[in-house]
């Protein structure tokens, strides 16, 4: 089962975190999630165990506790859906403009310019092209 940990404090470390729900059972794997720029934690991470009753009595027991100072949200991670990449808007983006699904893409998001502009993006009726990262 994959866990997600959020509004965990910037200093909480992998073996801390381990440490903590290793009392609801084996815990394969840790991933803190950090900037790509900066390499700086962002406040979340996930948490992998093996047994899905372990996973849910760690999420049960964990969530709301305090670790690193801080009370952490804990729940089931959702997987991801594909977003795309690359010079164009992301796939769903497309899909959901051709009107196979209005909320496909919702949770894509493209990237923020400089100017606070969404890269891939077209505001209706400017003329501007899709910018190539």
């Amino acid at each position: 089962m994959n866990i997600y940990v959020g509004n965990m404090s910037y200093d909480t470390t992998e073996s801390e975190l381990r440490e903590a729900f290793a009392a609801f059972g084996e815990v394969s794997r840790v991933s803190i999630i950090t900037d790509r720029e900066t390499g700086r934690p962002r406040g979340f991470a996930f948490v992998e165990m093996p047994n899905d009753d372990e996973g849910k009595a760690a999420i049960e027991g964990m969530n709301l506790q305090k670790v690193g100072g801080r009370s952490i949200t804990v729940n089931e991670a959702k997987p991801r859906r594909p977003c795309g990449g690359g010079g164009g808007p992301p796939a769903a983006v497309a899909e959901a403009a051709a009107g196979s699904d209005p909320l496909a893409g919702a949770d894509c998001q493209g990237s923020i310019g400089p100017t606070g502009s969404i890269a891939g993006i077209k505001p209706a009726g400017t003329g501007l092209r899709f910018r190539q990262p």
